[in-house]
């Protein structure tokens, strides 16, 4: 059988009156590793329809091998109740834009809710874990609790100097649930995998988080 990941990307397209969004190569790197393993992807985003992207995350010269991927975006699936299961991995790539419009997201809640649930893995890169802070288990237990989980950390979010802009900084909000926060250095690749969750720390953690997915449904 074929194995069948959903994205999730943001909607969420300003910061302090700059534009934001999808990081790119958090979205495009993973896409491009599961197509080529023979997945069915499934592209989706909060509102649907064009997704916003971080300018600051464009290549300098276009990668040949995103152009799939990037076609993508024009017209992204709306998040829905068609999306809240028969998947055997949601991932969810970050931008700044993430951190806006994914907590506080019924649907999105609800879906990971379900698919954690059914012991689907969860993946996530940068600041896509934004999505992961409110949602829970039925019986209330933080999804991240007693979890080894990365994501962009406090220090990388004051190194850009957006610490004030964003509603929080995604570290503490973690390590508030309960998870169990590790991390690498600053701006280098570093993924974990602990249970049904994949995390990377930041847009370097791209290709390495998309490789435990890899990994974990052919186990």
């Amino acid at each position: 059988m074929t194995k069948k990941i959903l994205m999730v990307l943001t909607s969420h397209s300003t910061i302090n009156d700059q534009a934001t969004g999808l990081w790119l190569e958090e979205y495009a790197a993973p896409y491009v590793t599961f197509v080529k393993h023979g997945f069915d992807v499934t592209v989706t985003s909060i509102e649907g329809g064009q997704v916003p992207l971080d300018p600051n995350s464009l290549p300098d010269e276009e990668k040949f091998e995103w152009q799939e991927a990037q076609s993508k975006l024009s017209n992204t699936e709306k998040l829905s109740d068609k999306h809240i299961s028969g998947f055997d991995t949601v991932f969810i790539p970050g931008g700044h834009g993430t951190v806006f419009d994914f907590p506080e997201n019924e649907m999105l809640k609800r879906l990971l809710q379900e698919h954690a649930e059914d012991g689907t893995i969860l993946a996530s890169v940068c600041h896509g874990p934004s999505a992961f802070v409110n949602v829970t288990y039925k019986d209330g237990t933080p999804l991240v609790q007693g979890k080894k989980v990365t994501a962009f950390t406090d220090e990388e979010e004051r190194e850009m100097q957006l610490d004030d802009a964003v509603p929080f900084l995604l570290e503490s909000e973690l390590k508030a649930r309960g998870g169990k926060f590790v991390r690498g250095d600053k701006w280098s690749d570093y993924s974990v995998h602990d249970g049904q969750l994949i995390t990377g720390q930041n847009p370097m953690s791209s290709q390495s988080t998309a490789d435990k997915v890899v990994e974990a449904l052919r186990d």
